[in-house]
C-alpha cells in the first residue's frame, strides 16, 4: 500500500491566515490567526511561521503555500500581497525553507485551486483542464498533462484581467457583476433565484452569457478538455448554467464541445488542499 503523504496546506489571505496538516486527502488539523495590520513585513512573517509551527509534525514532507498575488515561480518570491501592504517583495520560499528544512513550494490561490482539483476533486478525472475561480474576482489555473502548467510569475490564466465591454472579464464574470451593474449582492440573489424570482433569474441568465463568451476565449486559448468551476458564484450555477451553454454552444469548432465538460467544485476547504497539493503536483512531476 502506499504511504500517505504529510503535507502542510497554507491558505494566506489577506484577512487570515491558514495552515493545515494534510495526510492524504484528509486535513487533520487547521491553525489560524488574523493577518497582522503592521507596516513591517517581519511581523507577518513571523505570525505565518508560528500559524505553521501550531500544525507540524515530524511526518510532514514540504510545505505549499497559496497567496493572493503574483509569485516568481522558481524563486518563491512574492510581490504586492493583497490586503497585506508591507509584502512588495518577500523572498518567501526561501524563508520558510530555513525556518522548516523542508521544500517549500509557492502559487498564486488560483493555480492552487486547480492543482488541488487534479490532486483532490473532480479534476482527478481530467489531465487536460483549466480550474476557472467565480468568486470576488475572475482568475484560473491551467492543468497540462496532468500537472499545473508553468510559468513564469504564476500568472498564467489570470483570465479575467482580458479587456472585454467596456472593462474587462472579471468586472462581468464574477460576483462584481452583481453589484457593478444591479447593485445587487449574490448571495441576496441567490435566495431571491431559489424563490423563483423572475428578475434574479434573468440576472443570472445574463451572467451566464457573459460567462460563456469568457468561456470561449479559454477554449481558444487554452483548447482544456474540462472547466472545473470553483469560488462563491459557482453555487449558483443551476441558475446560469443553462444560458451559459447557450452562448457557449456557438464555439466556430463545433467539434471541439463534444466531449468538453463544465463541473463545479465540491471539495471543501480547498484553499488549505490546493496549497498541499502544490507539493504533489511537484514530487510527482516526470
Amino acid at each position: 500500500m502506499e504511504q500517505l503523504r504529510t503535507i502542510i496546506g497554507v491558505d494566506l489571505g489577506g484577512t487570515n491566515m491558514r495552515a493545515g496538516l494534510v495526510t492524504g486527502d484528509k486535513i487533520q488539523k487547521v491553525s489560524s490567526c488574523l493577518v497582522p495590520k503592521t507596516d513591517v513585513a517581519s511581523e507577518v512573517t513571523e505570525a505565518l511561521i508560528s500559524t505553521i509551527k501550531e500544525v507540524i509534525t515530524p511526518e510532514v514532507e514540504g510545505i505549499g503555500v497559496g497567496v493572493p498575488s503574483l509569485v516568481k515561480s522558481v524563486s518563491g518570491v512574492v510581490y504586492d500581497v493583497q490586503n497585506i501592504p508591507s509584502w512588495k517583495k518577500i523572498p518567501l520560499k526561501d524563508i520558510l525553507e530555513k525556518e522548516f528544512n523542508l521544500p517549500v513550494y509557492i502559487n498564486n490561490d488560483a493555480n492552487c485551486f486547480a492543482v488541488g482539483e487534479r490532486v483532490y476533486g473532480a479534476g482527478k478525472e481530467y489531465t487536460d483542464f483549466v480550474g476557472l475561480i467565480t468568486g470576488t474576482g475572475l482568475g484560473g489555473g491551467i492543468i497540462k498533462k496532468g500537472h499545473l502548467l508553468p510559468d513564469q510569475n504564476c500568472g498564467a490564466g489570470e483570465f479575467g484581467m482580458m479587456p472585454y465591454l467596456d472593462h474587462d472579464y472579471e468586472y462581468y464574470c464574477s460576483g462584481q457583476f452583481f453589484e457593478n451593474v444591479f447593485n445587487v449582492s449574490g448571495g441576496e440573489l441567490a435566495q431571491r433565484a431559489s424563490e423563483g424570482d423572475e428578475t434574479a433569474l434573468g440576472i443570472f441568465a445574463e451572467y451566464g452569457t457573459h460567462l460563456g463568451k469568457a468561456i470561449k476565449n479559454i477554449l481558444l486559448a487554452v483548447d482544456p478538455n474540462a472547466i472545473v468551476l470553483g469560488g462563491s458564484v459557482s453555487r449558483s450555477y443551476e441558475y446560469y448554467k443553462d444560458a451559459m451553454w447557450k452562448e457557449i454552444s456557438t464555439f466556430p469548432f463545433g467539434f471541439v464541445l463534444e466531449n468538453f465538460v463544465i463541473v463545479p467544485s465540491v471539495v471543501k476547504e480547498i484553499a488549505i488542499l490546493g496549497a498541499a497539493a502544490l507539493y504533489v503536483d511537484a514530487a510527482t512531476d516526470e
